[in-house]
Formats: structure tokens, C-alpha cells, sequence
């Protein structure tokens, strides 16, 4: 039972259906906090709407760019095939363009979630869109608003979000029924917005399974292929980067971190620590080599070791 429930939550996390849950999840939690603590309706004239909407709009937004600024794959997408400020713009094949799109939509999938679950969460709840539209709210057919001026009216509709204990009996039952008019308005436009999301995400999924250029199981490898491939080189590159760096800190000081058998040390001068202090890491020309390293360029010199005074260490 364990085995084939550890497979059933591999497989979600695989698809991304457990991260977004988690994210869903996450985002309900914070808006219902978010609205008890923060959120609480000016109820004056010229404020209630510029409030609300900045309650429900802004956060959305600000959800948007995180989801994309956090996504590793965005800024990797970005590097491969939007900014090519050093180096000439590569060719790219028609194919490698139907994969970016695809890679491009799946981001912004991603990326939509919080927002779109804060925006249909907000709408379902009503506060935010019952304090933004309060002061439009079509109040002329109502006997108790025939004798009261514009600016007494205008006044009286923006406080319909708060309490208003001390109003009169009539004015009460119309503030009920203006507050459950603009609950009504916002689940609905939440329900709406909710089934529209719904309908993109089928939609999508069925125009990216039409016009993958790749087959369901040749699909299947390619992404487990991307998964191996990242995790083997990142291993690799550890690796290397740490032969590299106690070879050239090796150079330095005369020993590598580690090393049991020291029998030579170097005192490096201040130049030495100057050019150390300058990092040398950019890979610009076919015809030489990177140098990405923080340690400068003179401790990659093979005669290093000549021009730095040694200290022997005799047992």
C-alpha cells in the first residue's frame, strides 16, 4: 500500500497537479489572513472604490511576477532565447520554436495560478467588491432616498459596507439588500471567472497534446530526458568546480583544503591578493578558454608556483 502511494505522489508531483494544489492551498490560507488583518473599507466617498480594487487587483499582480520570477524555467527560457547581448544570436529550427512556445505556455500556467486563485477566491467572498462598488450601487427606486440630496446620498452609500448601528429601520433593510446585490454580483463574476479557467486549462492542454510535435510516449522521454540530463550535469559541474577551485587554491597557498601531506606553503603578495580580489568570469571568444573563477587569472599561470615565495614544512 506504502509503494503505491509513494507512486501516486511521484506521479503528481511529476505532472505538477501536487504543486499547484499546493499553491491553490497556499494562496486561500494567505488571502483569508490577508483580508482578516489588513483589510478593513474607508466607507468615504471617492475611496472605497480605488481601496477595493487595489485589494483585489494588486495582489493578483503582484502573485503574477512572483510566479514568474521564482520559476527557474523562466529564467533559463529567457537566457536561451531572448537576451543575446555578448553573443551572436544563434539560429534557431522550427522545431526548437514549437518547443519554446510550449515551454512558454506551461510557465505561464504556472504562473497563473495564485492569481487567478486569489482573484476567484476574493470574488467568491464579496468583501472586496462590495466595498469598491458601494458608491454605485442604483439606490433611486427606494422612497427613503427621494428627499435626500446627491452628496447626502453619495455619503450614505459609501458607509453601507460598515456598520451603521444607528441608522433607521428603512435605510437598514436597504443596506441589506444593496449588500447582498453586490455579494450576488461578485460570486457570480467569481463562478464565471472560474469556469473560464477552467475551460482555458482543457482547451490548452487539448491544443498542446494537437500540436506537440512529439507523440505521447515520445513526449514522456523527452521530459524524463530534460530531468536526467539537468540532474547529471549539475552533478557534474559540481564535481568539476570543485577540482578546478582546489586546483587553483592549491596554487595560492601552496595546499588544498583536505590535504594531509603538507610539505610546502605560499605567502601570497599583496598584487597576489589584488588580482584575486578582481573575479574573471566570462566566456566571450570560440578561441579561449572560460575563466569562471573568483581567484583572478594569475593562479592558472604554470609558473606560478616560481614567482610566489614557498615556506617548507619539515616534520
Amino acid at each position: 500500500m506504502s509503494l503505491n502511494l509513494n507512486n501516486i505522489v511521484s506521479s503528481l508531483q511529476r505532472s505538477g497537479t501536487f504543486i499547484n494544489s499546493l499553491i491553490a492551498g497556499l494562496t486561500i490560507g494567505g488571502q483569508q489572513l490577508f483580508s482578516s488583518y489588513t483589510f478593513r473599507c474607508p466607507c468615504q466617498v471617492g475611496r472605497n472604490f480605488y481601496y477595493g480594487s487595489a485589494f483585489l487587483v494588486v495582489p493578483a499582480l503582484i502573485l503574477l511576477v512572483a510566479g514568474y520570477s521564482l520559476r527557474g524555467q523562466m529564467w533559463k527560457f529567457a537566457s536561451d532565447y531572448c537576451c543575446s547581448c555578448s553573443l551572436p544570436r544563434r539560429r534557431i529550427s522550427p522545431l526548437e520554436r514549437r518547443l519554446a512556445c510550449l515551454r512558454f505556455f506551461s510557465i505561464t500556467g504556472r504562473a497563473l495560478v495564485a492569481p487567478l486563485t486569489w482573484l476567484a477566491v476574493t470574488l467568491l467572498k464579496g468583501t472586496y467588491y462590495e466595498c469598491a462598488a458601494s458608491e454605485f450601487a442604483s439606490v433611486d427606486h427606494y422612497p427613503v432616498f427621494g428627499n435626500i440630496t446627491a452628496s447626502k446620498r453619495e455619503e450614505l452609500l459609501a458607509g453601507f459596507p460598515c456598520d451603521r448601528s444607528s441608522a433607521s429601520s428603512d435605510m437598514t433593510l436597504v443596506r441589506d439588500e444593496v449588500v447582498l446585490l453586490h455579494r450576488y454580483q461578485s460570486q457570480m463574476l467569481g463562478w464565471i471567472l472560474i469556469t473560464l479557467a477552467t475551460t482555458a486549462v482543457l482547451v490548452s492542454c487539448c491544443l498542446v497534446s494537437c500540436c506537440s510535435p512529439f507523440s505521447s510516449l515520445q513526449h514522456h522521454y523527452w521530459t524524463r530526458h530534460l530531468e536526467n540530463e539537468r540532474a547529471l550535469f549539475e552533478q557534474a559541474a559540481e564535481e568539476h568546480s570543485r577540482l578546478l577551485i582546489r586546483q587553483r587554491i592549491k596554487k595560492l597557498f601552496g595546499f588544498a583544503p583536505g590535504s594531509e601531506d603538507i610539505t610546502q606553503i605560499h605567502i601570497p603578495s599583496c598584487q597576489d591578493w589584488r588580482e584575486v580580489s578582481v573575479p574573471s568570469l566570462w566566456c566571450l571568444d570560440d578561441n579561449t578558454h572560460g575563466l569562471y573563477s573568483t581567484l583572478g587569472d594569475r593562479v592558472g599561470e604554470d609558473n606560478e608556483e616560481e614567482k610566489l615565495g614557498g615556506i617548507e614544512l619539515k616534520p
